[in-house]
Parts: structure tokens; C-alpha cells; sequence
């Protein structure tokens, strides 16, 4: 009987809710007015340069906290966003689907450039969707839960295929287009040539990555701890516990702030994980 540690079946519990996330409702129409009311279903997290506003991209639509620091729907999009990223001011990627079936059941990529208010194709309507989103050195990454690879893209047309990888999520280093870190049930696993290969995935587990700084790599494991790494995954070393309970989106600001969804709430820390203030609440209806 091959009995798992805890980490590693949190970790493949995680990982098949996160692959089958888009499948479900991805066709039954949303009630706007429950929408409207609360967050629930987070994929992906994101800071405006422009503002500073958080952006939440959810199965649900995009949200952003009002003034009184409420969940506030930014356009008419009901869309189940599944990959999302900030890639300059105003500026957004995202893939998931719509939200009936009259369309195509996969997004591609899609972009905003005013602050979500609005999407356009940019490619592989009704071919890709792109769990995770990333854009690093001039260059989009996405996991393509389709074809189940990494997929890189220098101008958002054209792609080139990297390995096939199950993997939750992703972080590209900083300083080497070629360094791609994978969060996979039995650890991270490691490219050292832009995605094309990985070595076999070896703990610690983590869910999600998050790679802003060099010196700061950011890991939340299935549990929630937050961990941090300073020289590029070799050691970890834990920053804090989450509230909350299991995590379901992370970014990283910078080397001190980060935030996090979780099952109850959205928390932000600008101490490296020492504290954290609740942003938003989570719904749990619909997981």
C-alpha cells in the first residue's frame, strides 16, 4: 500500500481540484446579484502599477475593492477566468471561458488595456486555457491545461511548446529567462532551459510560486504557511502562516508584500509574512 505524506496528498488533492476547476459550471449562467455580493473561486491576483489597485480574477468575473473596501465587479464580464497577470499599467492577460456556452469553451489569451474594463483576443481562441499566466523578460508564459505544457510566447501570436509538466502553478526567475520553477504533488521541479524540460518534480510541496526579487522567491504550501527562498529554491525557510486555510491564488509584490486568497479571504502581508491584513473575504459557496 503506497501510503502519501500529508504534504504530498494535500498537494495532489490541490492539484486535481485546480486541473478540474475550469469544468465546473464553466456553462450555467452566473446570478449577477450573488456575483456582485462576493468573491468565491479566486485563480489569480494582481497589483495596477498605475494605481496601486487590486485586481481579483475569480470564476466569476474580475472584481477590484471599492472605496469601503468591498468586492466590486470591474466590467460586465461574468467570464471564469483561470490565468491571469498584470503586465503593466492598466495592462492584463487572462484565459479561462465564457460564461454560456454560445462561445468557443476555451478564451486563449485574451488582454485588457484598460484595467479590465474591457477584453480582446490576442490568440488560441478555443484551443488554450491557460491555468497560469506569467510575463517575465519580455516573454508570456502560460500553462496550458489543453495540452498540458508550459507554452512561451514573445509577442502573444505565435507560441513555442515547452514540456509537458501536471503542474498547479509556475515562477519564471527574475534574472534568467530560463529558470522555471513548477509546483507539482511531489515537490518543484525544475527547468534550466526556458520550459523545454524539467527534472522530476522533489520537496518541499508547494502550491504556488510567486518570484519577484532574486532574493525573494515566494512558496505557499497546500496547508497555507507562506516560505520564502533567498537563492532560488535551494532552501526554504517559513515566513508566516496564512489565514484562512487552503490557498488558492498568490503574487508577490515585491521582497516584503504579498498577498493571498484563501478559503475565507484575501490577506495581504507587507512585512514579509510576519502580518497579515484581510483585503477581501472569500466566499465559500461554489467550492
Amino acid at each position: 500500500m503506497n501510503v502519501r505524506p500529508p504534504a504530498l496528498a494535500l498537494a495532489a488533492a490541490l492539484l486535481a481540484t485546480g486541473l478540474a476547476a475550469c469544468t465546473a459550471d464553466s456553462d450555467s449562467e452566473r446570478d449577477s446579484d450573488s456575483a456582485q455580493a462576493a468573491v468565491s473561486h479566486v485563480h489569480g491576483l494582481g497589483i495596477d502599477p498605475s494605481d496601486g489597485r487590486l485586481y481579483v480574477a475569480t470564476h466569476e468575473g474580475l472584481f477590484t475593492p471599492d472605496d469601503e473596501g468591498d468586492p466590486q465587479r470591474v466590467g460586465d464580464s461574468q467570464d471564469d477566468f483561470m490565468g491571469f497577470t498584470v503586465t503593466g499599467p492598466k495592462t492584463f492577460l487572462a484565459s479561462g471561458h465564457p460564461a454560456t456556452g454560445d462561445e468557443p469553451p476555451h478564451r486563449g489569451l485574451i488582454e485588457s488595456k484598460d484595467a479590465g474594463k474591457t477584453w480582446k483576443t490576442r490568440s488560441l481562441e478555443g484551443q488554450a486555457d491557460f491555468h497560469a499566466l506569467d510575463f517575465v523578460h519580455n516573454k508570456i508564459y502560460g500553462y496550458d491545461s489543453v495540452s498540458g505544457a508550459l507554452r512561451v510566447s514573445k509577442d502573444g501570436t505565435t507560441w513555442d511548446d515547452g514540456a509537458a509538466v501536471q503542474m498547479l502553478d509556475f515562477a519564471v526567475s527574475p534574472d534568467n529567462a530560463n529558470t522555471v520553477l513548477a509546483t507539482t504533488q511531489d515537490g518543484i521541479a525544475t527547468s534550466t532551459d526556458g520550459g523545454e524540460t524539467f527534472r522530476p518534480g522533489a520537496e518541499p510541496v508547494m502550491a504556488l510560486l510567486s518570484w519577484p526579487k532574486t532574493d525573494a522567491l515566494y512558496g505557499v504550501d497546500p496547508s497555507g504557511e507562506l516560505n520564502r527562498s533567498t537563492d532560488g529554491g535551494a532552501t526554504w525557510k517559513s515566513s508566516g502562516d496564512v489565514p484562512g486555510g487552503g490557498p488558492q491564488a498568490l503574487t508577490a509584490v515585491d521582497s516584503n508584500r504579498v498577498i493571498v486568497a484563501t478559503q475565507d479571504g484575501i490577506y495581504e502581508t507587507r512585512d514579509a509574512g510576519k502580518t497579515f491584513t484581510k483585503r477581501l473575504p472569500v466566499s465559500s459557496s461554489g467550492h
